[in-house]
């Protein structure tokens, strides 16, 4: 590989403090003669401010530029020409009135949620049948399984959704950090296209 040619691989995202002085070390891999990635990782790409507000697009033309400006290399671009710059700003912690009423609100949801389904599907008269089928016996409160049946829905949940608390059962993700991973990348690149570049407009 010729000295003055580097390749360079942007990285799709990262998170700063507000104020912070971004390099190209700190958004891009660069690979070249050691010397040459060195002196170009501390050119300075941005600097956080105000304006930015809590997120940034920075794109490849604006680092080879940079990059041209401080000395003549040819540069090689790999993988994404857009990095997205999340500005971490600090927030307030929640007070414990709050978390309360958000964990009721979340949880009478959900219990509604559930049981409406139920009604929706008739499960009460499902179970009186299988336990008339079974026991040969009419009885209009089945709790022999209605109460096995809530508890194994409880289990079932929390081995689908792969946790419990802060607890995680294996490494395979759950449905829920999929669906989250999907959505932010849904999200990333409605920032990518839309949010402001780095000349102050917004693409049509």
């Amino acid at each position: 590989m010729p000295a003055d040619m580097i390749y360079l691989r942007l990285k799709q995202k990262i998170r700063v403090r507000p104020g912070a002085e971004l390099t190209i070390g700190d958004l891009a891999q660069l690979i070249g003669e050691d010397e040459l990635c060195k002196k170009i990782e501390k050119i300075i790409i941005h600097r956080i401010n105000k304006k930015d507000k809590n997120l940034v697009v920075i794109d490849v033309m604006k680092v080879i530029k940079a990059i041209q400006n401080t000395s003549y290399v040819e540069v090689q671009i790999i993988g994404p020409t857009q990095t997205i710059i999340e500005v971490q700003i600090s927030k307030k912690n929640l007070a414990p009135v709050y978390f309360v009423f958000i964990w009721l609100l979340l949880f009478i949801g959900a219990a509604l949620a559930i049981m409406n389904f139920h009604e929706d599907v008739s499960m009460r008269e499902v179970h009186q049948q299988i336990y008339k089928i079974v026991t040969g016996i009419d009885n209009p409160k089945p709790l022999l399984l209605q109460i096995p049946y809530s508890f194994g829905l409880g289990f079932g949940m929390i081995l689908f959704f792969n946790h419990l608390f802060k607890k995680r059962f294996n490494e395979e993700p759950s449905p829920l950090e999929v669906e989250m991973f999907n959505y932010q990348q849904d999200l990333d690149q409605y920032v990518i296209v839309h949010e402001k570049q780095e000349d102050g407009t917004k693409d049509s």
